[in-house]
C-alpha cells in the first residue's frame, strides 16, 4: 500500500491546457490593451465576419479589478481591504512571520504568477498543434498546493493574535508510512505476526523501555492498568519463541507501541538513532495491527495502541498523520460503546472492566479535546453519557503508586475537557468568538474557575517552590500537576484574549494566565528536562503563549509602559527564546519558532 501511495500521481485540478497548441498559434496585442489571438483575426476578415467577431469576444477575459492590496495579492494572503490604501494591512506582520518560518523551513511560498504575453509569429504557415505531454508532478509534501485549499488557522473572528503562524508539522511524510521502515518494504505479505514477533527486543531491553514508559508516559496518560498488562507481558515472555505466534495481535501491538513510546523517552547519544528506532516498534505496532484486521475487529487493547500510537505521531513532528489516525479512533471507540455509561449498556460486565471503559473513553475525549485546541480542528468525541461521577477506585490497588491520585487526576482532566470542547473548541474551529459580549466571558470564566477550585488540593497549589517540593515527594504527582495547569491556563489565556468588534481582550487576564501556562512549562523543562523536549502537546502550547506574550507587549505596550507585568512578559520570552535555543540545534521546527520570537525582542 506504502508503495502505491510513495509512486502515485495527483491529477491537476481543472482543466488542463493544451501548452503546444498556445504556443502554434501567435497572438497580436490590441490597442486596448485586451490579447486577441491570430486566428480570431483571421476570423473577422473571412466573410463570416459576424461570427469571428462572437468568436473573438467569447475568447476575451474580464479584467476583474481586486479589491485587495497590493502586498496581500503578492502574497496571497487575506487583506482587510481597508481604506484607504497607503496604510499597512492588518495582516501583513503575519505574513510576513508565514513567509520567513516557510523560508526557513524550505517551503515554496506561493507568489502570483505573472502574466505570459503572448508572441506575434510572423514566420511562415502556422504548425500543427499537436497534443501536449502533461507532465503531472506528484503530491508536494508537507501539505496541500496552493490550489487545494488552505490548511485550517486559528479563528479570526476573535482575535488576530490568536492566529498561528508556525506549521504544527515538520512538512515531511508520517515516517510510519513512507520512510526509514515503510510495511511495503520491510514487512512481508506473508509474514504475519510470526514476522513481527521476530523483531521483538531482548527482554532486558524491553523490560527497560516498559519502566520507561510507566515512569514518564503513564502519570501522564493513566489508560493502562500496571498489574494487568504485567501479568500478560510476563506470560508473552515465559513462552518458548516458537509459541509466541499465537499470542494476541493487539497485546503484541500494544507492547510495541509502548516500547516506541518508551525509546522517545530514554537517553541515547545518537538521536538520530533513537529516532529510527523508536519508528521501527511503531511500524510494528502498527503492523500487528494491520494483521489482526484492526479496522473491523476494535477491541480495548487495540484502541490502547490507537492512543498511544497518536501520541508518537504527534511527538515526532507528525501532527496531521496522528489527526487522521485520531478519526478512526473516535469511531472505534462509539463503536464499542465507549462513549456509553457501561452500567447501561454492560451492567453484567465485572466492576473492573466497567472502569477501564470509563478510563478508555477519558482518553478519547481528553486526546480529542486538546488536540482540537492545537489545531483548531473541530473535536469529534462529542456524543456520551459517560459520568466522571462514577469513576472509583480501582478494585486491585497499585503497589508502585497511590490509584486514588491517579482517579482523581483522570477525573479532573476530564471535568476540564467536558466545558473545554462545547466553549473553546467548537467555536475556534467554526471562526466563532469564544465569548460574545464581557458579560458572557465574566460567565464563562466563572464556570472554569469553578472546575478549578474543585480539583484536588495537589493539583491547583501551584507554584515553583510547591512543584519542586512535590517532585522530591512523588515525580509522578509532579508531572499531573504541571501537565493539568499548563491546560488549564492555555485555555483561561484563550478566553482572556478573544476579541472581536463588540468586545475587547482583557490584556492583564491574558498576561497573567498565558504565565500561569508557559510557566509550567519552564517548571517542566526544570525538573524533567529531556521530557520536556519530546512532549509535543507542552512545546507547541508554551510556543503559543509566548507568541501572545511577545504580541501583547509589542502592540498593546503603552498599557504596560510602566508595569511590572511588562518585564515579567519580557523575562518569560527571553526564557523561552533560550529553551527553544538549545533544542534547535535537533530540531528544525525549534530553531523556527526561536528566530520568530527573537523578532519581538
Amino acid at each position: 500500500m506504502s508503495s502505491y501511495a510513495a509512486t502515485r500521481q495527483i491529477p491537476a485540478k481543472g482543466p488542463v491546457q493544451d501548452q503546444s497548441s498556445q504556443s502554434a498559434i501567435p497572438s497580436t496585442v490590441q490597442a486596448n490593451g485586451v490579447e486577441e489571438s491570430n486566428e480570431s483575426v483571421a476570423l473577422q476578415d473571412s466573410p463570416n465576419s459576424a461570427a469571428g467577431i462572437a468568436a473573438a469576444r467569447q475568447k476575451r477575459h474580464r479584467n476583474k479589478p481586486s479589491l485587495s492590496c497590493e502586498s496581500c495579492r503578492v502574497r496571497k494572503t487575506r487583506c482587510d481591504r481597508a481604506r484607504p490604501r497607503g496604510t499597512e494591512c492588518q495582516y501583513s506582520h503575519l505574513a510576513d512571520l508565514i513567509e520567513q518560518s516557510h523560508r526557513t523551513l524550505g517551503i515554496d511560498t506561493p507568489r502570483k504568477r505573472p502574466k505570459m504575453k503572448k508572441k506575434t509569429d510572423t514566420s511562415g504557415p502556422k504548425p500543427t498543434a499537436c497534443a501536449p505531454s502533461v507532465s503531472i508532478s506528484p503530491e508536494r509534501p508537507g501539505g496541500p498546493r496552493p490550489a487545494d485549499g488552505t490548511p485550517s488557522r486559528s479563528s479570526t473572528a476573535s482575535s488576530p493574535i490568536l492566529l498561528s503562524n508556525v506549521p504544527f508539522s515538520q512538512p515531511t511524510h508520517s515516517n510510519i508510512f513512507k520512510a526509514e521502515h515503510p510495511f511495503s518494504n520491510y514487512w512481508t505479505l506473508q509474514g504475519g505476526l510470526a514476522e513481527v514477533i521476530r523483531v521483538l527486543p531482548s527482554k532486558d531491553q524491553s523490560d527497560i523501555l516498559v519502566a520507561k514508559y510507566f515512569d514518564v508516559v503513564d502519570p501522564v496518560y493513566p489508560l493502562i492498568h500496571r498489574e494487568s498488562f504485567q501479568k500478560d507481558y510476563d506470560d508473552v515472555w515465559s513462552l518458548p519463541s516458537e509459541d509466541r505466534r499465537h499470542v494476541d495481535g493487539s497485546l503484541l501491538a500494544l507492547i510495541f507501541a509502548m516500547l516506541a513510546m518508551g525509546t522517545q523517552f530514554v537517553t541515547i547519544p545518537s538521536s538520530g538513532e533513537k529516532e529510527q528506532t523508536a519508528e521501527f516498534y511503531v511500524s510494528a505496532s502498527h503492523q500487528a495491527l494491520r494483521v489482526i484486521n484492526y479496522l473491523g475487529h476494535p477491541s480495548m487493547r487495540s484502541m490502547q495502541s490507537m492512543v498511544l500510537i497518536i501520541y508518537f505521531l504527534m511527538n515526532d513532528n507528525h501532527a496531521s498523520d496522528a489527526w487522521a489516525f485520531a478519526g478512526i479512533l473516535t469511531r472505534h471507540a462509539y463503536a464499542l460503546g465507549l462513549n456509553r455509561d457501561p452500567s447501561v449498556t454492560a451492567p453484567n460486565v465485572r466492576p473492573f472492566e466497567k472502569q477501564q471503559r470509563r478510563k478508555l473513553w477519558q482518553a478519547v475525549l481528553f486526546q480529542d479535546t486538546f488536540f482540537s485546541i492545537i489545531l483548531k480542528l473541530p473535536p469529534t468525541a462529542t456524543h456520551s453519557d459517560c459520568r466522571v461521577e462514577d469513576l472509583a477506585p480501582e478494585q486491585v490497588a497499585s503497589e508502585t503508586f497511590d490509584s486514588a491520585t491517579d482517579i482523581s487526576y483522570i477525573a479532573s482532566m476530564w471535568y476540564l475537557a467536558n466545558i473545554v470542547q462545547p466553549t473553546i473548541c467548537t467555536p475556534r474551529s467554526l471562526d466563532l468568538p469564544i465569548s460574545r459580549s464581557a458579560s458572557e466571558r465574566t460567565l464563562l470564566l466563572s464556570n472554569f474557575s469553578r472546575i478549578y477550585d474543585s480539583l484536588p488540593e495537589p493539583f491547583r497549589t501551584f507554584n515553583e517552590a510547591s512543584i519542586c517540593e512535590l517532585a522530591t515527594r512523588s515525580e509522578r504527582l509532579a508531572r499531573q500537576t504541571l501537565f493539568l495547569t499548563s491546560n488549564y491556563f492555555h485555555c483561561l489565556m484563550l478566553i482572556f484574549a478573544d476579541e472581536h468588534e463588540n468586545m475587547e481582550l482583557d490584556v492583564y487576564g491574558t498576561l497573567d494566565a498565558a504565565h500561569e501556562a508557559i510557566n509550567s512549562f519552564f517548571l517542566l523543562h526544570k525538573l524533567f528536562r529531556d521530557e520536556a523536549r519530546v512532549w509535543y502537546h507542552f512545546q507547541h502550547r508554551a510556543f503559543s503563549e509566548a507568541l501572545i506574550i511577545a504580541e501583547l507587549v509589542r502592540n498593546r505596550g503603552d498599557m504596560l509602559a510602566t508595569d511590572s507585568k511588562r518585564m515579567r512578559a519580557k523575562d518569560d520570552l527571553i526564557r523561552m527564546i533560550g529553551i527553544l535555543g538549545v533544542m534547535s540545534d535537533y530540531d528544525v521546527v525549534a530553531r523556527t519558532r526561536g528566530s520568530i520570537l527573537s523578532r519581538y525582542l
